[in-house]
This record gives structure tokens, C-alpha cells and sequence, in this order.
């Protein structure tokens, strides 16, 4: 028997958790809700060039909708790749300050 501490093997970590699917599931609701919208939207437009005058509200809230529909599953979409480390967060801003701007010319022109 080896010598030595005694470590069991190291559990695989699973990308399967709550938060992913539950942001999968926020995803799929949002790309049929998004379907459905841009489908009475056309509709809308249909009845709208038919003389219809109140087709163009409809057709204006359905359209905003899915604009915001299409929006919403896009930030999740960002959000569920950065969960999976697909993607990674923006690095921070250098706090330190910046060196001076170098001279036009270089340093034989600064003499």
C-alpha cells in the first residue's frame, strides 16, 4: 500500500446545474415567444395593407415584442456560455495610471 494521505479521485465536475438549465429553458421559451411574434406580425402586416386600421398597433407590439423577445434570449444565450466557460468575462481596466505620451519624433527629437 502506498504512503501518503489518502485522497479519493477527484469527482468530475458536471456542466449539468440548475442555473444552465434553467437559462436553457429561459432561452427555449424566449426563441418560440420570439417565433410566434415575427409570425402575427406578418399577419398583422397582411391585415394592416388590407385596410385594417387597427393592424398597425398590433403589428407595432408584436414587432417591439419581438425585438425585446429576441434581445432577452440573446443576453441569456451570452450568459449561459460564460456559465459553461465557453466565454470569458471582460478583464478589468488597468487601475494603474498611464505612462506619459512619448514625444513626436522620439527621443532625438526631445533633446
Amino acid at each position: 500500500m502506498a504512503q501518503g494521505k489518502r485522497v479519493g479521485p477527484k469527482k468530475k465536475r458536471s456542466n449539468l446545474r440548475p442555473a444552465t438549465l434553467l437559462l436553457s429553458l429561459g432561452i427555449t421559451v424566449g426563441v418560440i415567444a420570439w417565433g410566434y411574434l415575427v409570425k402575427a406580425a406578418i399577419d398583422f402586416g397582411v391585415q394592416a395593407r388590407n385596410g385594417d386600421q387597427d393592424a398597425w398597433i398590433y403589428l407595432g407590439a408584436a414587432s417591439l415584442g419581438a425585438v425585446a423577445c429576441l434581445f432577452i434570449g440573446l443576453m441569456l444565450v451570452a450568459r449561459l456560455l460564460r456559465m459553461l466557460g465557453i466565454t470569458s468575462e471582460r478583464p478589468a481596466a488597468p487601475t494603474t495610471p498611464a505612462e506619459p505620451p512619448r514625444p513626436v519624433g522620439g527621443r532625438r527629437a526631445s533633446r
